[in-house]
């Protein structure tokens, strides 16, 4: 006889429309990180420098937002929330057809971050939620590949658009885009249960540390943050890496094959961690990260550099959803906020924080040793991974005997 909530349905409508809200949003992310460096220095006659700092913008301004993110889901609710931050990013998105001026075009990344920063933890958030407990890492695994998805999609869309339109026209085909996901988001329901929890009290309370930020969120997400320093590696450094070593013309290639191998093995290593558990599909795919990591570093045919792709496809691609499952499973469902919201703000930090360092690091040692020093920083994770998840285990296991103890 089947467990109903390892057969409970994945796929509801509101489960499709949210990740095609997610995919829509890391779209138009994805495209502008892509496209506004030569938009500062082609439309706007800005620097190399100015042209960094309109990324920047954007992700330090999400930064600053999580904690504070978890906090709004709980108190307005996250559906509400939801379809709040989303009108707040399309309008955002809107604006940046009227900008001249490079310093408005600062401002407008700053408060797009915001509501981006807002948008994907309620989405994240939503996400756990609706989801069957059960097989939870699974949804997650679909779901966070509509993310990764849109790694390939954005930069594709936008680059293409560019060669044979204007800025002005892609910037209106994102516009578009963005009201597919203003007409879905009105379409998704609040789940039965209450699950913005407790209703807080009228009178004023002090604000604490728990409002901004989920304590048992805090080792997973710190452990993912720094394998996040060595994933800035390929975001940062792939595309002039590639041109170093004479491979330019398989770039794009990369991140398809990535995606494709990604495709592939994220259903079944979803599942195999909702059956057996995290430490099967983490540790062996934080090393077959490592491996490709190390593959890159030593890649000088097109065939290893889109070997490295496929593995770390596989490796990088499955952690993601995995790790983020183990935030939301240990906290109160009207908690899950504040534990995504945790999980993304040292996330984003490992990114912004990989993306300077190894940036330093490129410039005293090169590309290759580069790469290398990130294989050996997700080899360390993977023993820290290994600690975390075994001690997890010895704990959980200590809290069965005593309740067992306990009914004697």
């Amino acid at each position: 006889m089947s467990n109903p909530e390892t057969s409970a349905k994945i796929w509801t409508k509101d489960f499709i429309n949210l990740s095609v809200i997610q995919f829509i949003v890391f779209v138009i992310f994805y495209t502008l990180l892509t496209t506004l460096p030569l938009f500062v220095v082609n439309e706007l006659g800005g620097s190399e420098v100015q042209s960094g700092l309109v990324v920047t913008a954007m992700l330090l301004s999400a930064i600053l937002i999580r904690p504070f993110s978890g906090k709004l889901l709980e108190r307005y609710g996250k559906r509400n929330m939801l379809v709040i931050s989303l009108f707040a990013f399309a309008i955002t998105t809107f604006a940046y057809m009227g900008i001249t001026q490079f310093s408005l075009l600062l401002l407008l990344r700053f408060i797009h971050g915001i509501s981006f920063g807002i948008l994907t933890t309620a989405t994240s958030a939503f996400a756990a939620d609706i989801l069957p407990s059960k097989r939870r890492g699974e949804g997650l695994g679909y779901f966070m590949m509509f993310m990764n998805l849109a790694v390939v999609a954005g930069p594709f869309l936008g680059l293409t658009l560019l060669q044979f339109l204007p800025f002005y026209y892609l910037f209106m085909c994102l516009n578009l885009i963005v009201l597919i996901g203003l007409l879905l988001v009105f379409t998704i329901k609040k789940p039965a249960i209450d699950i913005d929890g407790p209703k807080q009290p009228q009178d004023k309370q002090k604000l604490s540390f728990r409002d901004f930020i989920e304590t048992k969120a805090l080792p997973i997400s710190t452990l993912s943050a720094l394998v996040a320093i060595a994933y800035a590696s390929i975001l940062s450094f792939l595309s002039v890496y590639s041109e170093s070593i004479g491979l330019a013309h398989l770039s794009n290639y990369f991140f398809l094959v990535f995606a494709v191998t990604m495709l592939v093995f994220r259903p079944f290593l979803g599942r195999l961690f909702d059956r057996r558990g995290p430490m099967i599909v983490i540790l062996p795919c934080l090393f077959t990260f490592a491996v490709g990591l190390v593959l890159l570093s030593t890649a000088e045919t097109g065939w290893i550099f889109l070997l490295s792709a496929a593995l770390i496809g596989v490796g990088y691609g499955t952690i993601l959803p995995c790790v983020l499952s183990l935030t939301v499973q240990d906290v109160p469902k009207h908690r899950n906020g504040h534990a995504t919201a945790t999980f993304f703000m040292l996330y984003d930090s490992g990114i912004a924080a990989g993306s300077y360092l190894l940036g330093i690091v490129v410039s005293h040692t090169g590309f290759q040793a580069m790469f290398s020093y990130s294989a050996i920083l997700v080899l360390i994770m993977t023993a820290a991974f290994y600690w975390y998840l075994n001690r997890q285990k010895a704990m959980e296991r200590s809290k069965t005997i005593q309740g067992e103890s306990s009914r004697l």
